[in-house]
């Protein structure tokens, strides 16, 4: 076959590599392609039509929505990044150039950190909220929310270009073929011909820094709403404070969950392990989240019928 002979051929730098994808059995490639490509349109569909929303809505102008209208815009990046490129391994050899795994895994790298940090906020967001309500309008002013947007983009570019900057310093020179369905860490790592000891101390680094401090974070904020939710002595409020988080809560055990599984996990676990822990926080997460957040939610819900019904009337 024609990827064996590329991949035996011992160059001093691999210029190109092939991606063998999520499976190597003929019989699931259809189906999956067609799982897959279904998933990706109502990603699309599902966080572009919640950043539209959002935007067409004055009174869903308010920090909650200003940090899920950048999560869904994230998510919308995210996919984009992915799925496409994984799309085409279905169909045929997926080839993709040096430069072209760089620049994916950048992007990859950069929306995924954001995406820790875009959490993170929306955690202060909601313990701003419940736990400091005379204060929230001060406390989440428009000027802090733009700052701690401003933060979560900075840390993502930090993060990307110090795993991207890592591995542009590995060499590859025994073969070419990636067993995944995108330019990951890991995969690239065992690839490369060249010792890959600092750059697995840089991943450890960088992922235990975002993931460790959005987690904590994260975990204090809610330790404190709980602890006041718990405080409260109506029911139905309780029941309205709990509601405003739920949410959250699974978008968050969603992703940190995958993604410390797949970097700060044993390193004698199988690539298809790996294959699939990377799935729910590449693919499925970006698609279920404008789910996660606008289905229970009666805000949303209101601003979709005044969108429906401006549409229709006009």
């Amino acid at each position: 076959m024609t990827w064996r002979r590329m991949a035996s051929e011992n160059d001093s730098s691999v210029k190109e590599f092939i991606l063998l994808g999520l499976t190597q059995q003929p019989e699931l490639q259809l189906p999956l392609f067609f799982l897959f490509l279904a998933i990706y349109v109502v990603s699309m569909m599902g966080n572009l039509g919640l950043i539209v929303l959002i935007f067409l809505n004055p009174h869903l102008h308010t920090p909650m929505y200003y940090f899920l209208f950048n999560l869904s815009f994230i998510d919308f990046c995210y996919s984009s990044v992915i799925t496409p490129k994984m799309l085409v391994s279905f169909v045929k050899q997926n080839t993709i150039s040096h430069a072209e795994c760089m620049t994916q895994l950048f992007f990859f790298c950069f929306f995924v950190i954001d995406e820790c940090y875009i959490l993170t906020a929306m955690a202060y967001d909601r313990y701003a909220a419940i736990c400091k309500p005379l204060l929230y309008k001060v406390t989440m002013s428009y000027q802090v929310c733009h700052l701690m947007m401003v933060g979560v983009y900075v840390m993502g570019f930090v993060g990307a270009m110090a795993h991207t900057g890592s591995m542009l310093s590995l060499t590859f020179c025994d073969g070419n073929i990636i067993n995944h369905y995108m330019c990951d860490i890991p995969p690239l790592q065992k690839l490369s011909c060249t010792n890959t000891a600092m750059n697995k101390l840089v991943v450890f680094i960088v992922v235990g820094v975002n993931v460790m401090v959005p987690s904590l974070t994260i975990f204090i904020s809610y330790t404190l709403i709980l602890s006041n939710i718990l405080s409260i002595h109506s029911a139905e409020g309780r029941s309205k404070a709990f509601s405003t988080c739920g949410s959250h809560v699974i978008a968050v055990s969603l992703f940190f969950g995958a993604s410390a599984f797949m970097y700060l996990k044993p390193s004698n676990t199988s690539v298809d392990d790996d294959k699939i822990s990377t799935i729910f926080y590449t693919i499925v997460g970006p698609m279920l989240n404008p789910f996660i957040y606008s289905l229970r939610n009666k805000d949303v819900h209101v601003a979709l019928r005044k969108t429906l019904k401006k549409t229709v009337f006009t």
